[in-house]
């Protein structure tokens, strides 16, 4: 599985982008497709996730109300919508790929990972 993650910039505080993330290869079975996010000299922290046929969502408390995650699996493509945003959004995201059908927000139990794209927010 190949993920391939897009959409990064740079915004002012209270604005949105939208992160995109396509896998290619094998992705017929069941799984879970996920966002993280990191800072240099953290760990990787988990943003959102989202169940093979969308019915479920999972959130970090930091960007609940804000960010909205959602697929389109015709197209094996996930979505992060980021609206509100503020500066302490400002990291590396990652889309991630777990070969299970159970939310996870441990980013040891994610088996693919994307390239990491861009998000900067200025206050």
């Amino acid at each position: 599985v190949q993920l391939q993650a897009s959409g990064g910039g740079s915004v002012q505080a209270g604005g949105s982008l939208r992160l995109s993330c396509a896998a290619s290869g094998r992705t017929s079975s069941s799984y879970v497709m996920g966002w993280f996010r990191q800072v240099s000299g953290k760990e990787r922290e988990f943003v959102a996730g989202i169940t093979r046929r969308g019915s479920n969502t999972y959130y970090a408390d930091s960007v609940k109300g804000r960010f909205t995650i959602s697929r389109e699996n015709a197209l094996n493509v996930a979505y992060l919508q980021m609206n509100s945003l503020k500066p302490e959004d400002t990291a590396v995201y990652y889309c991630a790929f777990r070969l299970a059908g159970v939310l996870s927000g441990h980013p040891e139990n994610y088996n693919y990972w994307g390239q990491g794209t861009l998000v900067t927010v200025s206050s």
